[in-house]
């Protein structure tokens, strides 16, 4: 059963990363001793060296270009469901009144249970967000067949704007949905570390010419690749580390409580 989202994004992964590409120096310095002639000055090729870190670079830059443009469009994604939901329940109004007091407690639902998934999403799994997701699809079918018998018998116009409205507050919600589950492939995470540990192996075997260690310049490479590794990863779970999109729920939240205050 997947996680979907890394509970808390734990600094012990900041830790281990950092941990882990000290120790690919290390072992790049030592096998660099155990396969070196005595007196022998051969090193890794130049252009080993920069096509591995050039990788990496190139890597980093997308990957975290990549990370940001979707948390962007996360953030975004919630402000454009918050005023779809209001601009379709505001749009209740234009029905028949026998029709409007079912209509108005089922979007209260669906409002509210759109906000449940929202913040149990950093602990759920693949499955419970599966039959969350269904449900509140089982409610979203309910509310259009309820809105398209309301709206029988009206002017066409009129129809068509109720119905518009509630199929813009549907489109939203299925880009969202898609939005959970939209992360970094996971092959293109494992290339990038393993990329990473790789060239610290090249700086460990390099060094290994000389015998001189500079461990001030492995802890600092160590720590910023380290580092952008583990801040692409906090953007791609924006609701489990650092960097959060929560704020942006605040907009659902006014836009339940303006329902609940226009509540006849």
């Amino acid at each position: 059963m997947g996680r979907i989202a890394l509970a808390g994004l734990p600094l012990w992964i900041l830790c281990g990363l950092i941990a882990a590409m000290l120790i690919s120096i290390e072992l790049g310095y030592r096998t660099g001793l155990r396969h070196r002639a005595p007196k022998s000055h051969r090193t890794v090729s130049s252009t080993v060296k920069a096509s591995v870190f050039g990788l990496l670079g190139l890597l980093i830059a997308f990957t975290f270009a990549g990370a940001g443009e979707r948390f962007d469009h996360r953030r975004m994604l919630v402000a454009e469901e918050a005023n779809a939901i209001e601009k379709a329940y505001l749009r209740i109004d234009l029905l028949p009144p026998e029709s409007q007091p079912q209509l108005r407690d089922d979007f209260r639902a669906y409002i509210r249970g759109r906000l449940a998934v929202t913040r149990n999403l950093p602990n759920a799994d693949m499955k419970g967000l599966d039959t969350d997701l269904k449900q509140l699809s089982i409610l979203q079918h309910k509310i259009w067949e309820e809105a398209v018998n309301a709206t029988k018998g009206i002017a066409p116009a009129t129809q068509a704007l109720v119905l518009s409205g509630l199929n813009e507050m549907m489109d939203v919600a299925g880009l969202r949905t898609v939005g959970f589950i939209s992360h970094l492939p996971f092959l293109v995470l494992a290339l990038l570390t393993v990329t990473a540990f790789l060239g610290c192996f090249l700086i460990g075997y390099s060094t290994s010419v000389s015998g001189a260690r500079d461990w001030l310049s492995d802890i600092i490479f160590a720590v910023v690749i380290s580092t952008a590794i583990y801040v692409i990863l906090d953007y791609e779970y924006p609701r489990a580390g650092f960097i959060r999109v929560d704020a942006v729920d605040q907009l659902l939240v006014q836009t339940m409580e303006r329902i609940d205050g226009n509540e006849p």
